[in-house]
């Protein structure tokens, strides 16, 4: 047994008392705000400050670079909790992210900001994962549904009210208080965390895996990589696209072997033999990719076929995120009382495929009361998986890889996201492009360059270009809608096949039924 046994061994005194749980919790959803608002507050400040700072060819940069190093940083982050103790990593994870905040708020170059965001996302790559993990090491599995369902109801909200404040924020403050707001709250749970958490100190014999890190770094830069630079800065039969490829073909190849031979390996490969963890891990990956297709293909389509501004777009997704903190706030008080979760993986496919078939069926004039219908099928299907998703890893394994179990989690839903979305897009701008091709080459050259995709622009153009464009842009939409129906369905039947396993209801190993517990870990 690892040296992070110790964990599963933790008398009932080192964890907190029902008075400060709730605290401990507040402050564990502070810093998941702190995350997940960035990238949405940031959104809406980019205009602001490319007039400003100037660099408008590296723009793209300043999303992939927080991305890339939060993608490559958070299964590092997960080892090394539980190598050396959760607390002091994510208290470490937040202080970065801090720093990073206030350097990207001091930014004077476009340079300095990506380099700055590329810090930061190093501290954000650890925030999810040590929230969850922390919440696992406190709360037993059976107990954490309200838990996770509160955490996602915050998180849904943040998703709703990050673009919001991102605009009133940029025009009454300043754009660079959209780095600086983090500081204030950052602070309060740094201090809550500190003075409420506190967790049995681990000391690691084994040396950290470093061989594993850096494969499994190169592997994530270079799927990351060709996710956003396929189809766009190069075409996807270019050499630097077919070479990033081969690069991470290579990367995970050696990692796979690295990782059989590594004393103490940053992904244990033997949590996959346990098959819930892989089909939770796998359901992940697709819910990541109909999440962002979703919300990333549905705005553009509201935005360039039915006209809608970018802030009424946004809007006009409340119905998604609705339904998706309904349904993680009910789906975790349910399997709270019950123990029961799988018919929640089966009925959320469910939920989702439907939603998305309706969502393949949009047109410029479809009415607001089936698209909202379509979108809030989507949410709820979407809030189950991830409730459950996030229940069946940390059921599945023992306490000592908690950390690892939310990395992986974590990493999943990222990797599906970039894919799907990749993906997608290649295939919603080939349909959007062939269509415009059949109605002539004026109409596909009436709609190139700035006039793509802005509402406003596409209104100034001729009845005919625009009805042409609408057209082309829904087939698209139509397409990504059904392909991500297709995922859900895969879902769907995936969740099938899951074993449904009593949830523990203490903090020890787990079940014998979900995976062997360890001869000498007691509770």
């Amino acid at each position: 047994m690892s040296q992070a046994q110790s964990q599963a061994e933790a008398p009932a005194s080192a964890l907190p008392q029902n008075r400060n749980l709730y605290a401990v919790v507040c402050a564990v959803v502070i810093a998941l705000v702190l995350g997940s608002l960035d990238n949405l507050i940031l959104g809406v400040a980019m205009p602001t400050i490319v007039g400003e700072l100037g660099g408008l060819d590296h723009l793209s940069w300043v999303v992939t670079a927080y991305t890339l190093t939060t993608a490559v940083s958070t299964p590092v982050w997960g080892k090394i909790g539980d190598m050396y103790g959760r607390k002091g990593v994510f208290l470490s994870a937040i202080t970065i992210f801090l720093v990073g905040s206030a350097m990207s708020g001091m930014a004077q170059s476009m340079w300095q900001l990506i380099c700055f965001r590329a810090l930061q996302g190093l501290g954000g790559g650890g925030l999810m994962v040590g929230a969850l993990a922390i919440i696992s090491t406190i709360v037993p599995v059976r107990e954490q549904g309200r838990f996770q369902g509160m955490i996602s109801a915050v998180m849904g909200a943040s998703m709703i009210a990050g673009p919001l404040a991102g605009g009133v924020i940029t025009d009454h403050l300043g754009w660079r208080w959209c780095f600086y707001v983090n500081l204030p709250l950052g602070a309060v749970a740094l201090i809550m965390i500190t003075s409420m958490l506190d967790l049995p100190k681990q000391s690691a014999k084994a040396r950290i895996d470093y061989l594993g890190v850096a494969l499994l770094t190169i592997a994530i830069s270079a799927v990351v990589l060709v996710t956003t630079w396929g189809g766009t800065e190069y075409g996807w039969v270019s050499g630097t696209i077919l070479g990033l490829m081969a690069l991470a073909v290579v990367a995970i190849a050696a990692f796979l072997l690295a990782e059989r031979r590594a004393a103490e390996p940053v992904l244990p490969l033997g949590l996959f033999r346990n098959a819930n963890f892989s089909l939770a891990t796998v359901i992940g990956f697709l819910l990541g990719a109909m999440m962002f297709a979703v919300m990333t293909f549905l705005p553009l389509f509201q935005q360039a076929a039915q006209g809608a501004s970018p802030t009424y777009a946004g809007l006009q997704l409340l119905p998604v995120f609705l339904a998706m903190m309904v349904a993680n706030v009910v789906v975790g008080r349910v399997i709270t009382s019950s123990g029961k979760y799988k018919v929640f993986v089966i009925g959320g496919g469910a939920l989702a495929t439907a939603g998305l078939v309706l969502l393949s069926m949009l047109e410029p004039d479809t009415s607001r009361l089936f698209s909202s219908a379509a979108m809030a099928l989507v949410g709820a299907g979407m809030g189950c998986l991830m409730q459950t998703t996030l229940i069946i890893s940390m059921q599945s394994v023992e306490p000592k890889d908690l950390g690892v179990a939310s990395s992986t989690a974590t990493l999943a839903r990222t990797i599906g996201g970039s894919i799907g979305v990749s993906v997608m897009g290649a295939l919603f701008a080939g349909r959007v492009s062939a269509s415009m091709a059949e109605r002539g080459g004026d109409a596909a050259a009436a709609v190139s360059g700035g006039a793509q995709l802005e509402a406003d622009k596409l209104k100034r153009l001729p009845e005919a270009v625009r009805s042409a464009y609408e057209f082309a842009v829904s087939s698209g939409a139509h397409r990504v809608f059904l392909l991500g129906a297709a995922l859900a369905l895969v879902t769907f039947a995936v969740a099938w096949i899951i074993r449904e396993v009593p949830l523990r209801t203490t903090l020890g190993t787990p079940e014998p039924e979900a995976a062997p517990p360890a001869k000498s870990a007691k509770v």
